[in-house]
C-alpha cells in the first residue's frame, strides 16, 4: 500500500522500531504469507451460523437490517463490500486506490507510516482494509457496519482504513472485531486514518471481542477540519493477550471538537493498554475525554490520556473511573495535561477504587446473592451513558454495550 519510494524507505527503517507503549511483540512468529485466501460473498447472510452468532455479538447484523452498508475483511481478505446508501461510498481500499488517483493524498498524512514496526509492517505488506467517504452534505442515518474477522490460528492480519466525511456530511460506522471460536493464537494489526473537512461529523463504535491469545495493535489518526465533530465509543470486556491503542486527534480546525468514551473490562491475564490523545490547536477547539475501567483475575489495565492545549481559548477535559475487584488485578491511570498557550482550560479527574459494601448489603437484603449483587454494581458502573449519538444508534450502541457486559 506504499506509492511512493520515500514512504517505502521510511517503513523499511521502522521495520524494527518497537512501539513507545505496550509489550514488544515478535511479528515473524505469525503467519503472514501463509494467512489463507477466502471467497467473496455477496451478503453476511452468506456466512456460516456460527460466523454470523459471533460478528452478532460485536453488532455485526448478518441481515443488514438498520445499516447503510456492510464489510467483511476474514483474516487477510475483503470477503463482502456492499452498500445501500447513495450518499456513501464503501470500497477495499485495494479498488478505491485503483480508482482515484487522489487517495495518495490521504495515505500516512494522519498516521506516520514510521510510527512503529506495526506501521512499517501494514504498509509493507500488502493489506487489506475500506475505505470509506461520505459525500458533501449528506446526511445518512443508518451507519456503516464494518467487521475485522480472525478465521484462522496464527494469523498476522493486518488493516489499513481510509474515512473521510466531506464538507458538512454526517457519518455513522459500528465496526466489531472477533474471532472464530477455535483460534488459540492471533495478531491483529489495524491503521485507521479519519479525515473530517468543514462541519462534518464522523461517530466511530468499536466493540472488540478477541480471543484469549490474540495480540491487538490499533494505530489511529484524526483529522478534523472547521467545525467538525468527531465522536469515538470503544467497548472491550471479554479477555485478550494484550491490546494497546493510543488514537489520536487532531483538532486543527476552528470549534472542531473530539470525544473519546471507553469501556473497559479487564478479565482473566489480560493486559488492555488503552488511552486516547487530543491535540487542540485551532481556535476554539474542545475535547472530552470519559473512561470507565473494571480489573478483575490477573489483568492489567493502563488507562491513558493526554490533552495537549497549543492555542488559546481551547479546552478539555480527561475522566478516568475504575474499580479494582481483586487483588491480583492493577488500574493505572495516567492522565496528562500540557498547556502551552494562554486562556485555555484544561482539567483532569482520575480516581479508582473498590466496590462499596454497603451497595452489596443493599442488593443482598433484596435477594440476591452476594456474586449476584456484585455484577450488577460492576455493569452499572460500566453503563455509562453514551452521548453524541443519533436516537437510534444510541439504542443500538447501548443494546451492543448491554451484551459485551454479559460476562462481566
Amino acid at each position: 500500500m506504499l506509492q511512493s519510494d520515500t514512504l517505502k524507505k521510511r517503513a523499511e527503517k521502522a521495520r524494527k522500531k518497537k512501539a513507545a507503549l505496550g509489550e514488544d511483540i515478535e511479528i515473524e512468529k505469525f503467519e503472514q504469507e501463509e494467512a489463507g485466501e477466502h471467497e467473496e460473498i455477496e451478503s453476511l447472510e452468506e456466512l456460516p451460523e456460527k460466523h454470523k452468532e459471533t460478528i452478532l455479538k460485536v453488532g455485526v447484523e448478518a441481515t443488514g437490517a438498520g445499516r447503510a452498508g456492510s464489510f467483511l475483511q476474514i483474516d487477510q481478505t475483503g470477503v463482502c463490500t456492499s452498500c445501500s446508501s447513495e450518499s456513501i461510498e464503501l470500497m477495499n481500499m485495494k479498488n478505491a486506490l485503483e480508482k482515484y488517483d487522489w487517495l495518495n493524498d490521504y495515505m500516512w498524512k494522519a498516521v506516520a507510516v514510521d510510527t512503529d514496526k506495526y506501521t512499517a509492517e501494514t504498509a509493507l505488506r500488502e493489506s487489506s482494509g475500506y475505505f470509506i467517504r461520505a459525500l458533501p452534505g449528506s446526511r445518512e442515518i443508518f451507519p456503516i457496519q464494518a467487521c475485522m474477522f480472525i478465521g484462522d490460528t496464527n494469523v498476522s492480519q493486518t488493516v489499513h482504513n481510509i474515512i473521510i466525511a466531506e464538507e458538512n456530511a454526517e457519518l455513522h460506522i459500528i465496526t466489531g472485531c472477533t474471532t472464530g471460536s477455535d483460534i488459540q493464537s492471533a495478531l491483529h494489526i489495524g491503521v485507521s486514518e479519519f479525515y473530517l473537512k468543514k462541519g462534518a461529523k464522523i461517530t466511530f463504535t468499536m466493540v472488540h471481542n478477541w480471543a484469549e491469545q490474540v495480540e491487538v495493535r490499533p494505530r489511529t489518526g484524526v483529522i478534523l477540519g472547521d467545525d467538525s465533530t468527531y465522536i469515538s465509543n470503544y467497548i472491550l470486556t471479554s479477555p485478550v493477550r494484550t491490546i494497546q491503542s493510543y488514537p489520536t486527534a487532531y483538532c486543527q480546525g476552528e470549534n472542531s471538537r473530539t470525544v473519546f468514551q471507553s469501556i473497559l473490562g479487564g478479565q482473566k491475564d489480560s493486559v488492555l493498554d488503552i488511552g486516547s490523545r487530543a491535540i487542540l490547536t485551532g481556535k476554539n477547539s474542545s475535547t472530552e475525554m470519559i473512561s470507565r475501567a473494571v480489573s478483575k483475575d490477573q489483568s492489567q489495565i493502563y488507562a491513558r490520556g493526554h490533552l495537549a492545549g497549543k492555542s488559546p481559548d481551547v479546552k478539555g477535559h480527561l475522566e478516568c473511573m475504575g474499580l479494582v475487584l481483586s487483588d491480583d488485578s492493577l488500574i493505572y491511570s495516567i492522565p496528562e495535561l500540557e498547556g502551552s498557550s494562554t486562556d485555555l482550560e484544561l482539567s483532569h479527574e482520575a480516581a479508582v477504587g473498590k466496590i462499596a459494601e454497603e451497595e452489596v448489603l443493599y442488593l443482598m437484603s433484596r435477594g440476591l446473592t452476594e456474586d449476584e449483587a456484585a455484577s450488577m454494581i460492576v455493569r452499572g458502573f460500566l453503563s455509562m451513558d453514551i452521548t453524541g449519538l443519533p436516537p437510534e444508534l444510541a439504542a443500538e450502541t447501548k443494546r451492543m454495550l448491554d451484551l459485551s457486559l454479559k460476562g462481566m
